[in-house]
């Protein structure tokens, strides 16, 4: 397992190991369908500020929305620093490790509730 992932995993939930063939990413999800995956690469992000931010931006989004809608449209402004984080890799081939991850066709679906009323006639 990743040494960054080993050292972040426990104490913020909202990151995830994704492995590619020989290579592990440790980030935050932004999108996950069948054919591709995007994430925010902790590993892209050189300054220790900017890797501190990114970990309290990641927390407020874990703990103040229902998880459902990605980390940037959820902060918008906040988070459009990180753009430069964003790897995009094909679904082919990947196994999530550990994490959540977040997937925009699950907004789209909307539980319908159907009931069946049945009329009866009382018998005189």
């Amino acid at each position: 397992m990743n040494e960054i992932f080993e050292k972040l995993g426990k104490k913020f939930p909202f990151l995830s190991l994704i492995q590619k063939s020989d290579f592990e990413y440790v980030g935050i999800v932004q999108n996950q369908d069948a054919n591709v995956i995007s994430l925010y690469n902790y590993d892209r992000i050189i300054n220790a500020s900017e890797k501190k931010e990114f970990l309290k931006l990641g927390e407020v989004w874990w703990w103040e929305s229902n998880r459902k809608l990605p980390i940037n449209i959820f902060l918008k402004k906040d988070f459009k620093h990180f753009k430069y984080t964003l790897t995009t890799l094909s679904g082919k081939d990947i196994k999530i490790v550990h994490g959540p991850t977040v997937r925009l066709s699950d907004i789209a679906k909307r539980r319908i509730k159907r009931r069946t009323i049945q009329l009866m006639r009382k018998p005189a």
